[in-house]
């Protein structure tokens, strides 16, 4: 009997679902549909909807402001009522549904989510609340629409477990770090576990003898230093909001900085819900900051593209912060590096990104090509846009967080009785 796969990816303003089918266990997932519902925060949202390929509709919901469980209903509807898609003519032919969840703290793997993991995963929305809320929101919506399904989560933090003691350490006190979980997690670890198989099988080499750089640049951007296929640093520590700043992010601040912003920053925020307990702290570095907070948008390509003062401030700053972490990583990696890597929306589209940051790297031996980099192979996961004869390799991933979940299934799917 065939399975029918869900792949959700919920994030503060939007849901992405990837529809697979599985004619066979331990058999490949096939994709159908991939729809997708953006701007929750900036109504009206949108909803895209595509099946095989093919782009079907664009439709904007004007439903004045819908939150996940509300976009996750009405994607499910059009799912169900599609007359091209037979595989799923009701809920209950829909098998599994796999979730991304931002922070997992100690899993080290993809949990089969129970009554117990539910309950972990909700004692770890204070450590994310910004994130775990929105994937909380809708495993709750799919054990309650989908009454049959299994639902899988699988952890941001999950990639980054391998990381040594003396750098996910913080110097505090020990009792209290244990007793309230405080220390580094690392996150975007599904997209770096994603990197480091693709970039592995296109330099022919084993992942476990692969060493890479990094860097997820997004919205949300960070780095990570990935030693024989292993997470051994991240930029992101407790929270996502540690290292890199991002378009609501601040990223790495003297930690007293907020304190002098403002005297209300251990006072809850007004966007705090029952389900969602943040401060004011909280809400100001988190969604108030970073390149939107310099520039009034939150848009890179626009950015990148100006030359308003404020725009090439907030570019230099992205750049010097990136290249920070490129130096550190590369020492602690003693320098044997098989490649830099840009991925993720700003790392895969801005050429002029690459190029500033790997200029400024060029006494470690990264160097450009400039026609590479200015228009990169349309085809391939992996692509080069590094300079022959460079000591190091320079890269660019076209990193796929839902194909990991895709991936994964089938091993799971061969190795777990109750799948």
């Amino acid at each position: 009997m065939a399975s029918i796969i869900l792949a959700i990816n919920a994030g503060s303003s939007s849901v992405k679902i990837s529809v697979y089918e599985v004619e066979r266990r331990g058999q490949s997932p096939e994709q159908l549909v991939e729809t997708q519902v953006a701007g929750l925060t900036a109504p009206p949202a949108l909803l895209s909807y595509e099946r095989r390929g093919e782009k079907i509709k664009d439709e904007k919901l004007d439903d004045g402001s819908l939150s996940q469980q509300d976009a996750f209903s009405q994607m499910l509807h059009r799912l169900t009522d599609d007359d091209g898609l037979p595989q799923i003519s009701r809920k209950n032919d829909i098998t599994v549904a796999c979730h991304r969840v931002v922070h997992g703290g100690d899993y080290e793997d993809a949990q089969l989510i129970t009554s117990e993991t539910l309950h972990h995963i909700q004692t770890l929305t204070d450590l994310a609340p910004l994130h775990n809320a929105s994937a909380l929101a809708i495993i709750s919506s799919c054990i309650k629409q989908l009454p049959h399904a299994i639902n899988i989560a699988y952890f941001d933090s999950s990639f980054h477990s391998t990381i040594p003691d003396h750098i996910r350490t913080y110097p505090i006190d020990p009792a209290i770090a244990k007793q309230n979980n405080l220390r580094k997690y690392g996150f975007h670890g599904i997209s770096y576990a994603f990197i480091t198989r693709s970039v592995a099988a296109y330099l022919h080499k084993d992942p476990s003898e692969t060493n890479l750089i990094a860097l997820h640049l997004g919205s949300g951007a960070s780095a990570c230093a990935i030693k024989n296929g292993r997470s051994f640093d991240s930029s992101m520590g407790l929270t996502p909001l540690a290292g890199l700043p991002g378009a609501t992010r601040s990223g790495d601040i003297d930690p007293s900085l907020v304190f002098h912003f403002t005297h209300d920053a251990g006072k809850p925020s007004p966007s705090s819900t029952r389900e969602m307990h943040i401060s004011t702290a909280e809400e100001i570095l988190n969604k108030q900051s970073g390149w939107k907070a310099l520039t009034g948008t939150t848009d890179f390509g626009k950015i990148a593209s100006s030359e308003d003062p404020s725009c090439r401030l907030t570019m230099d700053i992205f750049v010097d912060r990136i290249v920070g972490f490129v130096g550190s990583y590369y020492v602690k990696l003693d320098g044997r590096v098989d490649a830099l890597v840009f991925a993720g929306g700003i790392g895969e589209k801005s050429a002029l990104l690459r190029c500033k940051v790997t200029e400024k790297c060029r006494s470690l031996g990264l160097a450009i090509d400039a026609a590479r980099n200015n228009k990169p192979a349309a085809k391939g996961i992996v692509v080069d846009v590094g300079k022959e004869g460079a000591r190091h390799r320079t890269l660019l991933c076209r990193t796929d967080e839902q194909v990991t979940y895709r991936q994964n299934y089938t091993v799971h799917q061969s190795t777990d009785p109750v799948l």
